[in-house]
Formats: C-alpha cells, structure tokens, sequence
C-alpha cells in the first residue's frame, strides 16, 4: 500500500555559550523578537518540572535548496539558563508525498551544508544580542546535533488516515539509520528499541541522531521540546566532560612547575594552583547539578518514559559517571597539594621555632 504523508524536518545544532545566561536579562534583549517562556502542555506534561523554562524565539526565515528545490525555512532558537542556545532550523516537506519520497527527503537534509551556515550565521547574530545577558561567553568547541522529522498525517492510497498497527510497520531504517540495504531483525531491534505511542494515532521513534515523530495535532511539539531539553543537558554533560579531560594535564604539568619553583614561604607555592582546583571543582559540580535539576520527571507517564528513554540513549548516565571520576581526582589532588603545603608550614614554623631558640640560647651566652 502507498503511504502518502504530510510532514516537515526541524534541525537542531546546540551550542555552549557561556557559563549561565540571565532569562529575564534575556526576555528583555530580545522583545522585539516576541520570545516566550514555553513549557509542555499536554496533560501528560504535569510530570515534569521545570524550574526555569526556555526562552523560545522566532528569529525568521531563510531560503534552503535541497535537491535543486528551493525551500522556505523558518528559524528559531531555544535559549537555556545553563548556558546552552538551540539553533533550529524548521524545513517543510513536499506536500503530500510518498512515504519513500519523506525518506528521501530527510536523508538528503543530513549534514546539509545549507543548513550549517544558516545556524552559524544567527549563532553569531544571537549570542551578540545576548551578550549582556550571558555569564563568561566562550562558545564551546563541542556542540550536539540532532534531527526530528516530524509527521501529522499519515494516510493511506485511499485516503483514510492510518492507525498505530500501520505507523509502526513503516520502515524507518533509510530515514533514521541511513541505511540503504535491509537490516537483519537483530540488527533492527538493537538500533530501534526505542518505540512509543499512545494515542491509536501517534508514534515516536528515537535513534541517537534522529527521530520520527507522528503526531496528528500539529501544534503539539511536547516530545520534541523533551528531545530537545535532553539534546542540552548532554551538550553541557559533554562539556564539561571536554573541560575537564583538557584540564588534568595541564593540573600535572603546573604541580611539577609549582614543586620546582623556589619560594620565601614553600607553603605558599600552590596557593594559585589550590585556588584554581576549588573554583574549578565548584564551577563543575555546581553547573552539572543544575543542569540535571532543570527538568524533574515525577511519574512514569508518556513524556516521562520518551525524557527517561532519551537520557538512556544519549548516555547521560556514562557522561556523569566520567565527570564524577573527573571531579574525584580534582578533589584528590586539591588534599594531597593542601596537605603537602600544611606540611611545609609546619616544617618553616618549626625551623622558626628552632631559631628563636638558638637566638635565645645565643643571647643568654653573651650576656
């Protein structure tokens, strides 16, 4: 049976920024843009909680050839207290194609280099609106891509719309995958685990870079804003990751320069380095802390179970686990230079002691 579908592509690339970005400065620089403060509002959604909601912003559109086809793309951002913007990148299907036509379609988007250059071109126009708004800018060398290709009508040759046994025959593997030969059934329940719907008439599908989404109502973006909310938090997981994997190095090179450096007070020789371990340690811990709090998920219902599965297939767990190690070392070496430093102080003060008392015993003998 020919499937003929209605849909369109939304393009997200989220960049670091900044340590923090002030929403309420925020909302203010960018009020000619109508930004909004948009949460989940299906019923379902009441099991999240989200202590600081996003900004969301139109910020326009652009013209994007695909396949000698020029496309008009709308273009947003979705901006995040933990310092993380979400370039996104909304690009319509042809109206009412083929199921094999949608898939080639998404796969032709993949990496499109048209795509690219519209993200970096407001990337930079953003982050100079939000630069009073934003705490230590530096755009971070790591970034996150992901793809939501999303359907709202989904009908057969005949024209009635189909039901949820129909959706989950589809084959999602070219659009998801890109892969072009069939894979084997291990092959595929190793790769597309991650199937849901609950409605007769919806389905989600997720894969570590893309995901399929049928929902009839168009309006109704709750799973992607819960894609999109765990695209961020392993953006920053990943960053601070990268933060840290650059920063024990340096921390073994700069002990070695601190042990050999000749100093009135030796105590005082890791005073900087000490310093900078603390701060670092705070930053790291207290960042991650409320990067993973941004969102709490408080019952196992739809939402939950697609935000639960998505932090499973990103790795979140992994890429804290790495940071914990990371942080524990941090920790480690800040007692063993504090203790090496305390021993040192006590070593000058019982040398000081030890003078005063040759000076007294000196003293006496003269008189």
């Amino acid at each position: 049976m020919e499937l003929v579908v209605t849909g369109s592509a939304m393009a997200y690339r989220l960049f670091d920024v900044g340590y923090a970005i002030n929403l309420d400065q925020a909302l203010d620089l960018l009020a000619t843009s109508g930004p909004e403060r948009v949460r989940p509002v299906r019923g379902e959604a009441q099991a999240l909680q989200i202590k600081n909601p996003p900004i969301t912003v139109i910020l326009g559109s652009e013209s994007l050839v695909v396949s000698d086809v020029s496309h008009e793309v709308e273009v947003s951002a979705r901006i995040f207290d933990f310092g993380v913007v979400s370039l996104r990148v909304r690009v319509p299907a042809p109206v009412s194609c083929s199921w094999q036509d949608f898939t080639d379609f998404g796969r032709r988007l993949e990496h499109h280099p048209g795509i690219v250059a519209i993200v970096e071109h407001h990337l930079r126009l953003l982050t100079e609106r939000l630069a009073p708004a934003v705490e230590r800018t530096v755009i971070a060398d790591v970034h996150e891509d992901y793809m939501v290709f999303r359907v709202w009508r989904v009908m057969g040759d005949d024209g009635a719309p189909l039901g949820a046994e129909a959706l989950a025959a589809l084959d999602v593997v070219p659009l998801l995958l890109n892969e072009s030969r069939p894979l084997s059934a291990d092959a595929r329940r190793e790769l597309l685990p991650h199937r849901f719907s609950y409605y007769g008439d919806d389905l989600a599908i997720l894969t570590w870079e893309n995901a399929l989404i049928v929902e009839p109502g168009q309006q109704d973006t709750d799973l992607q804003y819960i894609l999109e909310f765990a695209n961020a938090q392993l953006l920053e997981l990943r960053h601070f990751d990268a933060l840290l994997d650059a920063e024990l190095p340096r921390l073994y090179d700069d002990i070695e320069a601190a042990r050999r450096r000749h100093a009135v007070f030796p105590g005082r020789r890791f005073a900087a380095l000490l310093s900078r371990l603390q701060a670092q340690v705070a930053d790291s811990t207290e960042l991650v802390e409320r990067v993973e709090n941004a969102l709490k998920v408080t019952d196992d219902v739809y939402l939950a179970r697609v935000y639960s599965a998505a932090l499973e297939l990103f790795r979140g767990r992994a890429w804290r686990a790495g940071i914990d190690r990371k942080l524990a070392i941090l920790r480690d070496t800040y007692a063993m230079l504090n203790g090496e430093a305390q021993a040192a102080r006590n070593e000058t003060l019982e040398i000081a002691i030890v003078a005063l008392i040759v000076v007294e015993l000196v003293v006496g003998l003269v008189k």
